[in-house]
């Protein structure tokens, strides 16, 4: 088994690396930016995506043992498959095509068999490798056995700092395609405590902030856009108008090789509720396989934003009464 799981590293490194050779000529370019279509989220899939998903064709043809799932492709592969990919071949599609540092390649690896496991969670991850495109920094986890960050090559001793006070925190947002008032009415509070001594920063990718935890470099990533959704339907037409019509939350497959990475490095992760994320699928369109997400670098601050968290929900509860009660009447118990 362990022999599989480095074979299966290696292939994940491999494919991670082709795609960001792939990229790389692209980044920052204008005709980068162009829309060529949507994926199966309702995200504007770009020019630079199309690139990246054909190189991960390429790179996934003739191996019937290992399925595929990308958001623009969905799921590829026959019924002999015994491993899931899940590859977000571009995770900061807007910071690639702007030429800036925050976009990865994210790849996990999940259990799989069509028959007896059709829809995996993501809970069945047991494998993730991460690769900046414009850096040169690396991030692999296997569960069980803790994570690993290099920098060109150098693997880099992992230290997660703690850190609890509000005041001072530095802190990154997951912002696109989020009504923009129903956002801040929930984390105003947050932003507020945090502006002048700490910062707040929207890096336009979930896995390059995620990884920036690992870093040093911030202190949480957080995203309550599914939880907003969940809680108050009437904040779903907000959604959808902001998203052309879709709603736009991260899905599975943007979080699958971080927050396993994460959590094997030590860090704090938790949906918007304060639950693990293990039952949420990896795989499907639309609203199914969204999830809200808050990672942070200790304990004692995951429970403070939690909380700062469910004050702002009440504050949406209360602006948005006519949808039926209050942020903690919603509060859903189980997926």
């Amino acid at each position: 088994m362990e022999e599989r799981q480095d074979d299966l590293l290696r292939l994940c490194e491999g494919l991670a690396r082709r795609i960001r050779e792939a990229v790389r000529p692209h980044l920052g370019r204008a005709s980068s930016r162009g829309i060529t279509g949507h994926g199966s989220s309702g995200d504007s899939t770009f020019s630079i995506d199309e690139v990246a998903e054909v190189m991960l064709e390429e790179c996934m043809g003739g191996n019937p043992g290992i399925a595929y799932y990308s958001e623009d492709r969905g799921l590829v592969g026959g019924p002999q498959a015994r491993v899931l990919l899940i590859v977000d071949p571009i995770d900061g599609t807007r910071p690639a095509a702007a030429g800036l540092e925050a976009c990865c390649v994210s790849v996990a690896a999940a259990h799989y068999h069509p028959e007896r496991l059709p829809r995996p969670r993501m809970k069945d991850v047991f494998l993730g490798y991460i690769l900046e495109i414009k850096g040169e920094g690396a991030f692999w986890a296997v569960r069980g056995k803790g994570a690993h960050w290099s920098e060109g090559g150098v693997e880099r001793e992992i230290r997660v700092v703690p850190h609890r006070e509000i005041s001072t925190l530095f802190w990154t947002i997951g912002f696109r395609g989020r009504p923009a008032f129903p956002t801040v009415l929930v984390l105003g509070e947050l932003i507020d405590m945090s502006s002048v001594d700490g910062g707040l920063f929207d890096l336009g990718s979930a896995t390059y902030c995620i990884t920036r935890l690992i870093t040093g470099q911030l202190h949480a990533y957080v995203d309550v856009g599914d939880r907003m959704r969940r809680d108050f339907p009437a904040v779903e037409e907000e959604f959808r108008r902001v998203g052309h019509g879709h709603v736009l939350n991260n899905c599975s497959y943007d979080l699958a090789a971080a927050n396993l990475i994460a959590r094997e490095a030590g860090l704090q992760v938790t949906d918007a509720y304060g639950r693990p994320d293990d039952d949420y699928p990896l795989t499907g369109g639309g609203t199914a396989n969204q999830l809200s997400c808050i990672v942070s670098v200790d304990p004692l601050l995951q429970e403070g934003i939690l909380d700062l968290v469910e004050r702002g929900m009440e504050r949406l509860g209360r602006h948005y009464s006519g949808s039926g009660g209050t942020a903690s009447e919603y509060r859903r118990e189980s997926l």
